[in-house]
């Protein structure tokens, strides 16, 4: 499971990727449009959406001639998924914890 995360995480871990994703949020954007909201070129925003699209977290679907890009909610619902199971079996861990050193 971690091992699928850990490309998720590098692509998220810059922060105008992040941006990227959060500014998709809104509404689908061609690297062009995405770029006159980012102090960056269009081609470091291809660069960066060439990125999370090799993640899953984003799609290019074109539009006439434009390339349109959008998130993948279900890629990004399942890395919510497999976080709150790591935090569950965390939960889990720290109460055995607790009620180890309680009893003593």
């Amino acid at each position: 499971m971690t091992s699928t995360l850990v490309p998720v995480f590098a692509a998220l871990g810059d922060e105008t990727r992040w941006s990227i994703l959060s500014a998709l949020g809104d509404g689908d954007a061609s690297a062009s449009a995405l770029a006159e909201r980012f102090p960056v070129s269009r081609q470091a925003i291809a660069k960066h959406l060439t990125v999370l699209a090799e993640v899953g977290l984003v799609e290019p679907v074109r539009a006439g001639r434009e390339v349109r890009y959008h998130v993948v909610g279900a890629e990004l619902s399942a890395t919510a998924r497999r976080l709150d199971a790591i935090g569950r079996q965390w939960e889990s861990r720290l109460t055995t914890i607790k009620e180890i050193a309680e009893g003593l």
